[in-house]
């Protein structure tokens, strides 16, 4: 049976889990669903169906819906082991996971576009570039300390090894470059997202490769 990943070309959760793909070498066949037109085509019955939250990236295997991109990236990690993206010992797991949830707790959710619409719709202001700016900031500030102190430097997050670390952390520095944000602060973040996009399975993942891309 055939892997399908629902998937938005701009949604950074369904970003990480085509580049976990990739990096796994696992075929899989992408459904696209547009996050804006139409009021959304992932509020739709037969979607909602799949994932009553009606959020992207939903991975369907052996008729099995799986939903949010940490446990999906988890679960391709334990089912196809190699390559690896997390380290061999618990300590260096935790680091690269430590990671993963500065960008997937800290930094996602606060400019994501249910979040964003919800502001816009309370306070009818333009103040969506600061909000976006101002946490991307913050929790960059942090990830680029972490990746200062670490004995383990290299051309990617963990050393010169692709981890699940990269694939969280390239989709977001995607949104930032793409809303302006100032990088200068943020060298070894831009200097891994240069290395990571020079890697097949990033580049294929990237949002203007996918069937549904848009100018």
């Amino acid at each position: 049976m055939p892997v399908i990943l629902y998937s938005y070309f701009r949604s950074s959760a369904a970003y990480r889990v085509r580049i976990a793909l990739n990096l796994k070498n696992i075929d899989y066949e992408i459904r696209p669903l547009h996050l804006l037109k139409n009021g959304g085509e992932q509020f739709k019955a037969d979607y909602l169906a799949l994932n009553p939250q009606g959020q992207v990236p939903v991975l369907v295997v052996e008729n099995t819906v799986l939903t949010q991109s940490s446990a999906i990236i988890e679960y391709l990690e334990e089912v196809h082991p190699t390559p690896p993206l997390l380290p061999a010992t618990a300590i260096e797991r935790a680091y690269v996971r430590s990671l993963a949830q500065i960008i997937a707790c800290d930094i996602h959710p606060l400019n994501n576009l249910r979040v964003l619409d919800y502001q816009k719709n309370l306070l009818k202001n333009d103040f969506e570039q600061a909000w976006r700016s101002h946490w991307i900031q913050e929790g960059f500030t942090a990830f680029e300390q972490l990746l200062q102190k670490s004995d383990d430097r290299g051309r990617f997050c963990f050393g010169d090894t692709l981890s699940m670390a990269d694939a969280f952390l390239i989709p977001q520095v995607y949104n930032a470059l793409r809303y302006e944000c100032d990088m200068k602060s943020f060298p070894l973040i831009s200097g891994i997202y240069q290395n990571c996009m020079q890697e097949t399975a990033f580049y294929n993942a990237a949002p203007e490769n996918q069937p549904d891309t848009e100018p």
